[in-house]
């Protein structure tokens, strides 16, 4: 068997032909020439021959039976390619289907190397990644960051000019990063572009873009299907809107406004400043008023009504509010306490896990594909779809946050409908938080830090037909201070449990406290993991590096050669760890002054959390929003407790919701508006 490593140079330069020299090694595959595409056949010896000679190694690809690709080849290589378009997201199911059901790596080799210079770039990139993740032969592979093969997904459309110039000009080892500015897309008039730094974090659009690879909604069942993906579909989110009002408060402005009003224009604009080098055409922007229209695409295979979205709301509402979803065959299923917000996810989103597409229908992916083709609904104007059609893109767009934001608030419509929990349900007998303390790194207690801080990445296996050797950008990105928290629990015996820690801001929009049925949602999960307590007083110490919901900010922009761990183990999970919240936007941003907020920890019951199976293996970076590789999701509350459901009779504020488990410690977030240049080895 050829060395599986082979496939992921199928990632690099993803526009240059197939047969040309990949990768810093310069390997060249050895394409037979019936693989070479319509294109590069008649000259197939010429080419093959040249670039083989330029190679440092020549690798061998099998002759074996391609399947058919078939309507897979409809959507042009020039295209963009989206995951919310249906016809897009079907002919990435059958790709990816391909390369799962080939025996081999060498016959995925071979089928992935005949696709290639066949198949939309980015419908490639995906399908292929999505594959890797899930066959057993190949999920130990590290599958590279879309960044380091569409960087134009990501940065200012401007850089390429200056990376061209560098690349052709200046020698490599004598190259400077190129600057990229914090605000490229907008002015201080334009007021959601305070939240700008957050929007366009590049860390934070790659976890969006990861997580949906993870959890692809269109595929084979088997890598569909996994642990409550539906109810993981709703929690990621809701922390995202959670995590984005937090950004607002911070930044004097409103939590954001839930689009509800279909009809009505759209006050926030949006010019992202890419360009796609795939489609060879600027993203569109989206101005000013705009309202959603009927949908009628030929080309996209679009045919959609906003009156078909406003049914397929009230049908959701009618489900949550009767307590039941119906299934294809009428029979109706019940939305049950504990799994029916799973069931509600899976037909929300909606992936092929819906219990009902037809009579429920497509909701959360028309609302990105509606939005995204607002500027040119009739194809008029021969417009390709915003930034917010594109997973890898759309939280860069306010509107991204306000659709969310009315998601989000279909599925607290549902937690609204379940029994409240308990003291009993809360409570931990015999164990009482005493004390929290934040220590955080350079001094201070109680006081977390934030700032701006530079980092550089490599652009350069992104620049098809320029010359090799590394292109870095140098990008400005929001920076906490590492910190560690000192909780001090007293406990009548040994035993364990589950340490959960919650940050929200302490006063609302208005500078009043909250009323707890309202501070419930703003809490964003920083951590949680399991604690061994003995009789008598413990001191827990936990480092804000080892949070469970972020991955280590090196992983997010890896090197595809240098950061790759040694060892079968660790290298099988180094994929899925992949997929988490960035490190660098752990805490919010807070403000000059010190933004109030109220840090939460609980010590919960292990017999209601734990789930018994082999840890062995386990990927622990970022399992709250990420879940465990080929494993059950490792906590058996509901996703976001003991936040996720309204609070019982009498309890109006924080304190009154609190039981001698939990506690609640006063802190801020102080931002030092200084910039720092990049760390030592960040590249």
């Amino acid at each position: 068997m050829s060395d599986k490593n082979n496939l992921l140079l199928l990632f690099d330069r993803p526009q240059e032909p197939v047969f040309m020299p990949k990768g810093d090694q310069r390997k060249a595959f050895a394409v037979p020439p019936e693989y070479l595409s319509d294109k590069y056949r008649p000259i197939g010896t010429q080419v093959t021959t040249r670039f083989g000679e330029e190679a440092s190694e020549r690798i061998p690809v099998k002759r074996i039976s391609i399947p058919p690709l078939g309507e897979i080849l409809e959507l042009s290589r020039d295209s963009n390619f989206s995951l919310f378009i249906p016809k897009h997201r079907k002919i990435a199911g059958r790709l990816i289907d391909i390369f799962l059901g080939v025996r081999n790596v060498d016959d995925l080799l071979a089928v992935a190397v005949y696709a290639r210079d066949r198949v939309n770039p980015l419908l490639f990139n995906y399908a292929l990644s999505v594959a890797l993740l899930h066959r057993a032969d190949t999920q130990d592979l590290d599958v590279p960051s879309i960044i380091h093969s569409f960087p134009d997904k990501y940065v200012d459309s401007k850089v390429f000019s200056k990376a061209r110039e560098d690349a052709t000009v200046v020698p490599e080892g004598s190259r400077m990063p190129i600057e990229i500015p914090r605000d490229y897309t907008a002015s201080d008039l334009e007021e959601e572009h305070r939240l700008a730094y957050f929007r366009e974090d590049i860390g934070l659009n790659l976890h969006h873009w990861h997580w949906h690879l993870v959890y692809p909604f269109e595929a084979a069942r088997q890598i569909v299907d996994k642990n409550r993906r539906g109810e993981l579909f709703y929690y990621m989110h809701q922390q995202i809107v959670s995590r984005y009002n937090f950004e607002r408060l911070c930044n004097n402005m409103q939590r954001v406004e839930r689009f509800i009003n279909w009809d009505g224009p759209i006050k926030e604009a949006y010019f992202p400043k890419l360009d796609s080098l795939v489609a060879s055409r600027a993203w569109p922007p989206r101005v000013t008023g705009q309202k959603l229209q009927n949908l009628r695409r030929e080309v996209d295979g679009i045919n959609l009504d906003v009156d078909d979205m406003k049914r397929w709301k009230d049908r959701i509402y009618n489900a949550i509010h009767s307590g039941v979803v119906r299934d294809r065959t009428g029979k109706d299923i019940q939305l049950t306490e504990n799994e029916g917000i799973d069931v509600l996810g899976n037909l929300v989103e909606s992936s092929i896990l819906s219990t009902n597409r037809d009579f429920y229908g497509d909701l959360h992916n028309t609302g990105h594909i509606m939005l995204s083709y607002i500027h040119d609904p009739d194809h008029r104007h021969l417009e390709s779809f915003g930034v917010i059609g594109d997973s890898a893109t759309a939280m860069r767009d306010p509107i991204f946050y306000r659709w969310h934001g009315f998601i989000d608030d279909l599925f607290q419509e549902f937690k609204a409908t379940l029994p409240r929990y308990t003291e009993n349900q809360l409570n931990n007998p015999g164990v009482t938080v005493q004390s929290i303390e934040v220590d955080v790194a350079g001094g201070g207690r109680n006081v977390l830090q934030t700032f701006w801080q530079q980092s550089d990445v490599d652009l350069s296996r992104g620049m098809d037909f320029q010359p090799r050797g590394s292109v870095f950008v140098r990008f400005t990105h929001l920076q906490h201070r590492p910190f560690t928290y000192k909780i001090g629990v007293q406990s009548n015996q040994a035993r364990e449990g589950t340490c959960r820690i919650f940050l929200a801001p302490k006063f609302d929009e208005r500078g009043n406290p909250w009323l707890f049925r309202d501070q419930r949602l703003q809490f964003i999960e920083l951590d949680k993991f399991k604690v061994n307590l003995r009789q008598g007083q413990n001191t827990i110490t936990r480092s804000s590096a080892d949070s469970s919901v972020t991955i280590p900010f090196e992983r997010t922009y890896r090197d595809l050669d240098t950061s790759r761990p040694q060892g079968g183990d660790a290298l099988a999970q180094f994929n899925f760890c992949g997929c988490g919240w960035p490190d660098n936007l752990l805490i919010p941003k807070g403000s000059p002054e010190g933004f109030a907020c109220q840090l939460f920890v609980m010590i919960s019951n292990i017999a209601d959390d734990r789930i018994n199976q082999d840890p062995a293996g386990q990927c622990n970076d970022a399992d709250s929003y990420c879940g465990i590789k080929d494993k059950l999701y490792p906590d058996r509350r509901s996703m976001g407790y003991p936040f996720d459901r309204m609070p019982r009779d009498g309890v109006d504020t924080l304190q009154q919701f609190l039981t001698p488990n939990m506690r609640v410690q006063d802190v801020s977030i102080k931002f030092e508006n200084r910039t720092f240049k990049p760390r030592e080895g960040n590249n």
